[in-house]
């Protein structure tokens, strides 16, 4: 099979919203693996904001040791096998169809034993449980796709994690409150486990706190049990040093922008160290972080003139964004070209970007959900 061949088999596969959150397909699926997602221990992480982040950063960290680590990624950016990578190394597109050829037999199996089609998503979730059994690693690092509780990477042991700040966003599949959106995401917490906690609205906090009581898990809270210390900017990224459950660490860097960025990656760290209940060597912390790559996340793809990628997608994220931007850049005028999906809450991202930018460029991208320019340039004019 070729890697165009598999991609358009999975492309056919149904969307995530149909037919309703359940776990029943997956499992199945993973059943009939042997399951392949309890041959390794396990780092989940999930959250409205920065879970890529984390994820990306508790991958480097562990590589630093020296881990053979699997990281699972969503969504990509240009190529679906960027979410799928060992050490670095994206999955290729050989060995994709090798690993599709292998699984699709399963997939067809379960699609008619009257649950649904495995979605989209639960296909490759499974995917990367096969690959990362069939290198092998001895880490797994796997990003929530939407919410935590009905996610399909919620098979895995999840043996620390992470939790970044959590927001209103995916309010019509995960509820239109916080604090549903919160109890979704808090099902990745697990019994007599660990996870690092950003910084969180009070009422998230409470349900985190909930969550644990209920299964006797500890919560590594961000300015109690673990901070930031001194962040700087620095050329290319920010210097920073880092207290944890462990000791206190100095003079790490990470190459990315944003306060936020920062923290969400010593969050990932966090979680590397609780994993293995040691103090982390210096030198490995440092060549972890200073590894980390984040695409996609103010990212500058051009130098001269500046032009930098970002993909904020939700009105926490907007704000962030805007305040980044003001602290890490300097502009004569600033111009944003910003394409919003319809099923956002456009009001909320073009807000806090408008009260920054001199001229917006309202377009659209190649999803089917891309909002109408018209649209978008609408609340833009209202909002500047």
């Amino acid at each position: 099979m070729r890697y165009e061949e598999a991609v358009a088999h999975l492309d056919a596969r149904q969307p995530e919203h149909m037919p309703g959150p359940s776990l029943d397909r997956i499992r199945t699926l993973v059943n009939y693996l042997d399951h392949p997602e309890r041959t390794y221990p396990t780092i989940h992480v999930t959250g409205t904001n920065g879970k890529s982040t984390a994820a990306r950063a508790a991958a480097a960290v562990a590589c630093a040791s020296g881990l053979s680590t699997g990281l699972y990624l969503s969504p990509h950016l240009v190529d679906l096998t960027e979410r799928f990578s060992v050490c670095g190394e994206d999955i290729s597109h050989a060995m994709f169809a090798e690993e599709w050829a292998h699984l699709e037999p399963y997939l067809e199996m379960i699609d008619g034993q009257g649950m649904g089609e495995l979605t989209y998503f639960e296909a490759i979730t499974g995917l990367a449980f096969l690959w990362f059994a069939d290198r092998p690693v001895q880490l797994g690092v796997f990003e929530v796709g939407m919410g935590g509780s009905w996610d399909a990477t919620n098979l895995i042991a999840s043996d620390a994690a992470v939790i970044t700040p959590i927001g209103m966003d995916h309010v019509a599949e995960l509820g239109p409150t916080l604090a549903d959106i919160a109890g979704e995401k808090a099902g990745i917490v697990k019994e007599g486990k660990v996870a690092a906690i950003r910084e969180q609205d009070p009422v998230v906090a409470d349900v985190l706190r909930a969550r644990a009581a209920e299964v006797d898990a500890t919560l590594l809270w961000e300015g109690q049990d673990w901070e930031v210390l001194d962040p700087l900017i620095a050329v290319g990224g920010q210097a920073f040093g880092l207290r944890t459950p462990q000791r206190t660490y100095e003079d790490l860097y990470v190459p990315v922008f944003g306060r936020y960025a920062a923290r969400n990656a010593a969050a990932g760290a966090v979680a590397c160290e609780a994993l293995t209940g040691a103090v982390l060597e210096e030198s490995v912390l440092r060549e972890g972080l200073a590894a980390l790559r984040t695409p996609g996340r103010l990212e500058i793809v051009v130098r001269e003139p500046p032009v930098v990628v970002d993909g904020a997608h939700n009105p926490a994220g907007a704000e962030a964004l805007a305040t980044a931007v003001g602290e890490f850049f300097r502009w004569e005028r600033l111009h944003v070209v910003l394409a919003v999906s319809k099923n956002k809450d456009i009001e909320g991202v073009v807000g806090p970007i408008a009260a920054i930018a001199d001229v917006i460029y309202a377009t659209r991208n190649d999803s089917v959900r891309s909002a109408e320019p018209d649209d978008v340039a609408r609340v833009a004019r209202a909002a500047s």
